[in-house]
């Protein structure tokens, strides 16, 4: 009865098969093993399909919410930690072992009696990640990429900034979770990490969130540069040979971004891939229910033979009008609507000051952990280092859906400074809430670059791309941009004195005009359908 219970919680009808577990332990090359948890179907007698999850987390709470209600199914599922994680062999180093160990497994899978040859992969966050480690040079049948995304870094250094909130948060949840009881709050850690975000230096804020060192923090904090290679081992391919791949993530995730770019690139290149975005976090309930549900039929499809999964290949939650919108590609047709910062703010110029000392904050947004989504931005939007331009009240609905980005002319005091832009909705009663929002590192070391170029006079012609959405601006509304030099502590503060940011102990102001005449149109774009 509960089993069932939990299925119709997950949209499933409730599971008839039933199933053993058992552990199994994968040799790997260099002598240590992987352990691992297979389900297999109670009455089976010969080899069948293998769906394997490989994991960093507890396979005891993902496997309840995954793979048990895949065996129920009839799946066979082999839930595998990864190295140095939850009784594997070997050191739990993110992001490096993942593309060895993940084709030591599968040749291993291949070779035991009770599999057929045939292997599909799925998983969410993490265990994507493990997924595009061996994505176009393993012979897979099928893929479930969920909230995750082929090149890490676009979502550690979004244009260029440290996510440094997320990655605290993340390194604190790792260093402790073989400790913790696993997907449950912890407001003493949630504590530490607050603290631990304003210090300087930042190298070693992990020593205060999980009592000792944490390597991906070091690694966070020390290959933070444009011109570091370190990062180059962790891209997965996503343009030759990858299998037919189903993705869901949602609007709020921080993975969104980089994985609508994913999912444009494998059609471009002929891949049968299909996506859902919802109105959702990383790792909501509801964003859950949605990956095992599609994974359901999905994997049913390649590895059974069942029917193909139904509708468009792209299916879009509609924000503030609570419909969903399908689509045959991403992103979709849709017409630009340019904001004209100069003609909302009826200057050429404004000005801010960027203070280290006292950054920026943000507020709302793709994070990790609430507080996130949407959120009232009154608290910040009161602060004279946030430049507000507000457009007169929509007469009709406006339908914001596809990739949002920037052009702004800015003249900063120093070489080392950040532009952030976020774009709000103004409600009749002057409430804004964040919408969606980009930001870009100036950085000499990068310059010249494809987003960056240095005029006459010192003036910066910064592109932005800006998350994507689908968001619906109510009529009677109004559409509000902001600038400023950071967003702190979602992004790491810019020291303006180009040290590393792990490292940098002080910092200095920057002053910058965001130029908008005639010369200089900052402008940001919106895509509207029709």
């Amino acid at each position: 009865m509960i089993a069932a219970l939990a299925d119709r919680a997950l949209g499933l009808e409730p599971g008839r098969v039933r199933f053993t577990r058992r552990e199994v332990r994968t040799p790997m090359p260099d002598g240590i093993s992987l352990v691992g948890d297979l389900y297999r179907p109670a009455e089976a007698t010969g080899p069948l399909p293998v769906v394997l999850i490989r994991l960093p987390y507890s396979r005891q709470a993902f496997g309840a919410i995954m793979a048990q209600p895949m065996a129920r199914q009839g799946f066979q599922v082999l839930m595998q930690s990864t190295r140095g994680s939850f009784g594997s062999g070997g050191q739990f180093r993110p992001f490096r072992h993942e593309r060895p160990d993940g084709l030591a497994t599968l040749d291993w899978l291949r070779e035991q009696p009770w599999c057929d040859g045939r292997i599909a992969t799925t998983g969410a966050s993490y265990f994507g990640h493990t997924q595009w480690m061996v994505a176009g040079q393993a012979d897979v049948v099928a893929m479930g990429l969920h909230i995750t995304a082929s090149r890490m870094t676009d979502t550690f250094y979004p244009g260029g900034a440290p996510t440094l909130l997320n990655g605290l948060n993340w390194s604190a949840s790792i260093g402790n979770q073989e400790s913790d009881l696993p997907l449950l709050p912890h407001p003493l850690r949630t504590r530490r990490v607050q603290q631990a975000l304003r210090r300087m230096p930042l190298q070693a804020a992990d020593l205060d969130v999980a009592g000792a060192p944490v390597g991906f923090w070091r690694d966070f904090t020390g290959h933070g540069d444009p011109d570091d290679e370190f990062w180059e081992a962790t891209y997965g391919e996503r343009d030759r040979d990858v299998p037919p791949v189903s993705m869901v993530t949602g609007w709020w995730d921080l993975f969104v971004h980089a994985q609508l770019k994913d999912f444009q690139t494998l059609r471009e290149s002929g891949v049968d891939a299909r996506i859902v975005v919802g109105p959702w976090l990383h790792g909501a309930p509801a964003e859950l229910r949605e990956i095992v549900r599609t994974d359901v039929a999905f994997l049913d499809h390649h590895l059974r033979g069942g029917p193909a999964p139904e509708g468009a290949r792209v299916r879009l939650h509609l924000q503030q009008a609570d419909q969903w919108l399908e689509f045959d590609e991403w992103p979709p047709p849709a017409t630009p609507h340019p904001l004209d910062l100069g003609a909302l703010a009826g200057t050429e110029s404004s000005t801010f000051t960027y203070d280290p000392a006292d950054p920026t904050p943000a507020v709302g947004g793709p994070l990790l952990t609430k507080p996130a989504e949407q959120a009232d931005q009154g608290p910040v939007e009161v602060r004279p280092d946030v430049l507000l331009f507000t457009g007169p009240a929509l007469e009709t609905d406006l339908d914001v859906v596809g990739p949002v980005t920037a052009r702004l002319f800015v003249r900063p005091s120093v070489e080392y400074a950040d532009v952030y832009v976020r774009v709000c909705d103004v409600d009749e009663r002057g409430v804004s809430r964040n919408v969606v929002d980009g930001i870009r590192r100036l950085d000499p070391r990068s310059v010249p670059a494809k987003d960056v170029t240095v005029g006459p006079g010192g003036v910066c012609a910064v592109d932005l791309e800006l998350f994507p959405t689908a968001y619906r601006f109510r009529a009677g509304h109004r559409i509000r941009v902001q600038v400023a030099g950071g967003a702190f502590p979602r992004f790491a503060r810019n020291t303006g004195t180009g040290e590393p940011f792990g490292s940098a102990t002080s910092g200095v102001r920057c002053r910058t005009e965001v130029l908008h005449s005639a010369s200089h149109p900052s402008t940001v774009t919106l895509p509207v359908l029709a």
